[in-house]
């Protein structure tokens, strides 16, 4: 195997790849990346058994041929050598070590065969349809900050994908992450050909690594599923994912319907309030007190450790006067996804979930409960 490849697009494919490659890793093949190449391009892909990635990318092909060299250290040499550098890669059979030339540097890197690569099966995937990158990138952000990360319960280490049916009877597809404590709802218009797909769970690693890949693409990517793995297609990578074997629980019954109560304010004054009180808050509970008044709101934290904060904030409120505690990390992971200048908060009393709503986006629900304070 040799090729010459520009030191910036192999960085660029190279920082996608070992993105999914484990720092620590018992298998060895599985701190690897392959590399394979000819028809001038280079082909790279990487595994944890549970997500794969690949990609291709434009290369001179001396020799066509294959290896697998270790990750994270090929990338970091190609990040450090100067920019606008004509990288070579060249495998010595004989020696059985891959050698990176730019410029004056030289490496040489010890590789494991090609055919010792785990190759992950993806069976038929039936279920296809093509999704905006916009919508996607707006679908993971309003809700994987609330994807549990308790092992326990795995089902909600991911965000549940599936069709559904909007308040107003339209036809929908729906992300929705929850870790007990928050909710997390977005709904975008139904792509053609998602009916009759199954409600799947999509991992936490693979959602994170989708979100990155997003921010260098625009277009549509190409969503194909089955009941147990997921595919997403866009420009010349492809990120396949097993999916969670598990059954989401029945969200909608979480998101109350009784709330009478509703409070709007100044959604960016408000996550600056909270943000500032709770800088007395215990690390442990971040507990935060808001008490509703006619057209106020104080926010207030004691803490018998830090001392004492309290702010008020003008707001539109006219029923009871009440109070209600809510962890204060989740009230601005909430309204840090406001893009509106609106929030609304709609509640019942202090012991029922409160419903935040984003009043320039239909699409996004949040269903927060409250605390003890």
């Amino acid at each position: 195997m040799k090729l010459t490849i520009e030191r910036s697009a192999l960085l660029k494919s190279l920082g996608h790849i070992q993105s999914v490659v484990e720092k620590r890793n018992t298998i060895p093949i599985l701190s690897n990346v392959l590399l394979e190449c000819g028809a001038g391009q280079l082909n790279m892909a990487a595994t944890d058994l549970d997500l794969a990635i690949s990609e291709a990318v434009t290369a001179e092909t001396t020799l066509p041929g294959g290896i697998t060299a270790p990750a994270h250290t090929l990338y970091d040499i190609v990040r450090k050598l100067p920019d606008g550098a004509e990288v070579e890669l060249a495998y010595d059979e004989d020696s059985q070590r891959l050698s990176i030339r730019a410029g004056r540097s030289r490496f040489t890197l010890s590789c494991l065969p090609r055919e010792d690569f785990p190759v992950m099966s993806e069976g038929d995937l039936p279920h296809v349809f093509d999704v905006s990158a916009a919508n996607l990138k707006r679908l993971i952000d309003k809700t994987r900050f609330a994807v549990s990360t308790e092992e326990t319960r795995y089902y909600l280490n991911g965000i549940y994908l599936h069709t559904a049916e909007d308040d107003d009877g339209g036809a929908v597809l729906r992300g929705v992450a929850t870790d007990g404590h928050r909710l997390a709802r977005f709904d975008m218009e139904q792509p053609e050909g998602s009916g009759g797909m199954p409600g799947v769970i999509v991992p936490r690693k693979a959602v994170g690594e989708l979100r990155k890949l997003m921010d260098e693409f625009e277009g549509d990517v190409k969503v194909s599923l089955s009941e147990t793995k997921i595919r997403f297609t866009f420009a010349d990578i492809v990120l396949t994912s097993k999916l969670i074997d598990g059954t989401f629980p029945d969200y909608s019954r979480v998101i109350p319907e009784g709330n009478d109560k509703v409070m709007e304010i100044d959604s960016k004054q408000f996550a600056e309030a909270v943000d500032r009180v709770s800088t007395i808050s215990t690390e442990k509970t971040r507990s935060i007190k808001l008490s509703l008044s006619d057209g106020n709101l104080k926010l207030s934290v004691n803490s018998p450790d830090q001392g004492t904060a309290k702010e008020e904030v003008a707001a539109s409120y006219s029923a009871d006067d009440m109070e209600i505690g809510f962890n204060s990390r989740y009230l601005l992971d909430i309204l840090s996804q406001i893009e509106g200048d609106v929030a609304q908060l709609v509640l019942a009393d202090s012991t029922a979930p409160t419903i935040l709503k984003d009043l320039t986006d239909d699409g996004a629900l949040y269903v927060l409960m409250p605390m003890r304070v």
